[in-house]
């Protein structure tokens, strides 16, 4: 049983409020099952603020942070859980306040603009079906189209860096190394696109034994023994120097660190040339 659960409640989807909460839960030495994370979305009224609160129990042990833009919607939150003897913790009010006196102007307090269906939208959307459907060596010739490909042996983190992304709508493929088959020859013509992601060995056999756990798989196979990941770790690092690509090292790095780490070599340009 979670020894605190933190309620994420917004007037939009609660994706910025659950990352903070995340992100600010990291910090702690704790197991994914000493906290547990609930959304709340899509609180647009007193009514509904008087609801949510509803669902919390066990006030001892829990906490409130919350993305609402309108002010009384927000005035009415604090208000109720300060009666409630809950703390809660406004992330957008604050910064929504700084930019007012800043800009001199009125916040517009509208929820969920962020989610629109704009053009940036459209190319979010474009970019994730493009991800899903270059996926794993899936179609090669996509490589030239793409704006990045990850190479790298299985298990490190390719698809959910791909994913991550397609969300900054950026066309992202990938390409799983195995030593018994040869790279497609497309991956050789666009290397000034390609980025390899390698990883410690004891930590990608402990990430293949967790995956076996998970799907119930028999031990039976090679997947992972450490001599047959070093192996493959060998392979790779083969073809980088073939292809002369950057190589980020994924050892304990989280997914946003990986992607934060390719954007930024895509942004400086630092594929080295030939």
């Amino acid at each position: 049983m979670a020894e605190l659960t933190v309620y994420v409640v917004s007037d939009s989807v609660g994706e910025t409020a659950e990352s903070v909460a995340r992100a600010a839960i990291s910090q702690f030495e704790m197991n994914s099952e000493t906290v547990d994370v609930e959304r709340i979305p899509f609180i647009h009224s007193p009514r509904r603020v008087d609801e949510a609160l509803e669902r919390i129990h066990d006030r001892d042990d829990c906490m409130v942070i919350y993305t609402l833009v309108v002010s009384e919607v927000r005035d009415y939150l604090d208000r109720r859980c300060a009666e409630e003897d809950i703390i809660a913790v406004d992330i957008m009010g604050p910064v929504m306040s700084s930019l007012q006196n800043l800009l001199g102007r009125e916040p517009r307090q509208e929820p969920g603009i962020i989610h629109r269906m704009d053009d940036r939208y459209f190319r979010r959307v474009a970019a994730v079906e493009f991800a899903v459907r270059y996926d794993d060596g899936r179609e090669p010739r996509g490589f030239l189209k793409a704006d990045v490909v990850l190479v790298g042996v299985s298990r490190t983190s390719k698809t959910p860096v791909c994913m991550y992304l397609a969300h900054r709508e950026y066309r992202a493929a990938n390409y799983p190394f195995a030593p018994e088959v040869d790279p497609p020859r497309e991956l050789f013509l666009a290397r000034d696109r390609v980025i390899g992601l390698t990883i410690a060995a004891e930590q990608l056999r402990e990430i293949r034994r967790e995956r076996i756990r998970r799907l119930g798989l028999s031990r039976s196979s090679n997947y992972d023994d450490i001599n047959r990941i070093h192996e493959e770790l060998e392979f790779a690092s083969g073809i980088f120097r073939q292809l002369n690509c950057p190589v980020i090292d994924v050892t304990n790095k989280a997914v946003e660190e990986t992607a934060t780490t390719v954007l930024e070599i895509i942004r400086r340009g630092e594929w080295p040339s030939g």
